[in-house]
């Protein structure tokens, strides 16, 4: 029984969880299919950890509060991805409860675990439950729970332990995706073998090097001679291709020019973005975002002070070698046709023709599944529009060539598919545009390709500067859209926020 932890020995519990997870690596990497599956997460909070240990190590004593800063300070220098951010996050609320005090009493234990995950959440734009971030809320909270009871720091951080291993259990419950490929959350792992390495200091216990991995990740959910998690997704499912991480060195001179208030900035980075971290002290901001555009998230941060230790990734590059691994490895096909064949067809597809990025999204925005890059002066060919309707995957295809000269070729295209596709012969974008409007995924293909004909006839057009016609076309179909979002997603008013 022990009823405190000193500094040294709370030096030691971080180097071993740090340790603990090194062991593990590559198995929380096979686990790594949220939120983007890259297979980085267990190399990303090894990193992180790793540099909060370098620290530690530099400042061994007996006051565990300042032990506890260091570790956080230096999580923070070297968090990398989304797992190593939130993780340093969790240890930089766990430090801010502990402040002052030399030694750690069960109940301060519970609540360094509980401030953790306040300040973690805090930090996320979006918190998602199924992840790190519910693994270790649960845990905190019955640690709590446990402390109230009992005033042995042993036996509380025995059922931290047991608890985070059954949040882990429960991940795939909460988080589709892991469902669907088969693993429990690979954050939320790591953070049970970091917790492993904590236990086994404070039991005088010594983990194996080569442990083996327990019946959550192993016997149940993934078995790693066979495949990586990774090859049940698709490249082309990552929206935003880059992991941009960039750290600020606060300057006084541009915080004048630019008042800093993280809120602001964290939602002003979520309009280019996901999966997005803004954390700061008096003189550092960390970001963490998956964004298009890696530059304009350097321009903006570059706002407050000198960017230091800046990291992009390609994400898509990192997928595609993954499934080039599994497959040179296990002999496996991880094809993007094996993916897309394992995806129940939806009930409507809609396919489009429209020029430049914008008409392009306003056509998404309304629900077309599929927008071929086309209009009057490039005409998809037949294969291009079969190609698109293979592309949308489902048994009923609605076709929109919002142009004449694409008409017959749509109308080829929809003769040989397998599926049941119409067309609807829309010859500008504001007929398309009208047409989609005028969808309701409550009816039959034939009543929609009805209702949408008629809608053509109602739009007359003319020559204006694109600009402008995007912009009157949202401003006269605004009420429309809203209307069609609650019909197409089946949402009640209440639901909507605005």
């Amino acid at each position: 029984m022990a009823k405190q932890i000193e500094g040294k020995q709370l030096a030691y519990m971080f180097i071993e969880g740090a340790a603990n997870l090194s062991r593990h690596v590559k198995v929380v990497d096979a686990l790594n299919v949220f939120p983007v599956p890259d297979g980085d997460t267990g190399t990303n909070m090894n990193l992180s950890i790793t540099s909060g240990v370098k620290e530690v190590k530099l400042a061994i004593q007996d006051d565990s509060s300042k032990v506890a800063a260091s570790f956080a300070k230096g999580l923070l220098m070297g968090a990398r991805g989304n797992s190593g951010v939130i993780l340093s996050q969790l240890f930089r609320g766990f430090s801010k409860h502990v402040e002052g005090k030399a030694q750690i009493s069960a109940t301060d234990l519970a609540q360094a675990f509980e401030s953790g995950v306040q300040t973690a959440y805090k930090a996320v734009m979006k918190p998602v439950e199924g992840t790190i971030l519910t693994v270790a809320k649960d845990a905190a909270k019955h640690s709590m729970k446990i402390a109230k009871k009992h005033d042995d720091v042993i036996y509380v951080m025995e059922e931290t332990l047991k608890e985070a291993k059954e949040s882990l259990k429960r991940t795939p419950d909460l988080l589709p995706v892991l469902k669907e490929v088969g693993v429990v959350d690979s954050g939320g792992q790591g953070l049970v073998y970091i917790y492993e390495g904590f236990l086994a200091v404070l039991k005088g216990e010594e983990l194996s090097d080569v442990s083996p991995v327990d019946e959550v990740s192993m016997d149940n959910l993934v078995k790693m001679e066979h495949h990586n998690a990774q090859s049940h997704m698709a490249t082309e499912d990552i929206e935003f291709g880059f992991c941009t991480e960039v750290m600020v060195r606060i300057e006084d001179d541009k915080i004048r020019k630019h008042p800093y208030v993280e809120s602001d900035f964290r939602e002003e980075l979520s309009q280019i973005g996901d999966s997005l971290l803004v954390v700061s002290d008096d003189d550092l901001i960390k970001v963490h975002i998956h964004a298009e555009q890696p530059g304009e998230v350097l321009t903006k941060a570059q706002r407050y002070g000198e960017l230091i230790n800046i990291k992009i990734e390609n994400m898509r590059e990192q997928h595609t070698h993954l499934l080039d691994e599994t497959k040179e490895a296990y002999g496996q096909n991880t094809s993007q046709d094996v993916v897309s064949k394992k995806k129940e067809k939806s009930e409507f597809g809609i396919v489009t023709v429209a020029m430049g990025d914008g008409i392009a999204n306003l056509f998404k925005g309304l629900g077309a599944g599929v927008v071929i890059e086309g209009g009057q002066t490039m005409n998809p060919s037949t294969e291009d529009i079969v190609n698109a309707i293979e592309e949308v995957h489902a048994e009923k295809v609605i076709i929109l060539p919002n142009n004449g000269n694409i008409i017959m070729a749509a109308e080829q295209a929809a003769e040989v598919v397998g599926e049941k596709a119409i067309v609807v012969p829309s010859k500008t974008v504001p007929q398309g545009l009208a047409a989609l409007l005028s969808f309701n995924p409550t009816q039959g293909l034939e009543v929609n390709g009805g209702m949408m004909k008629d809608a053509l006839s109602t739009v007359k057009s003319g020559k204006l500067p694109m600009p402008y016609v995007t912009q009157i076309l949202m401003e006269l179909t605004l009420k429309k859209t809203i209307l069609w979002v609650l019909l197409r997603r089946k949402l009640s008013a209440q639901d909507l926020t605005f």
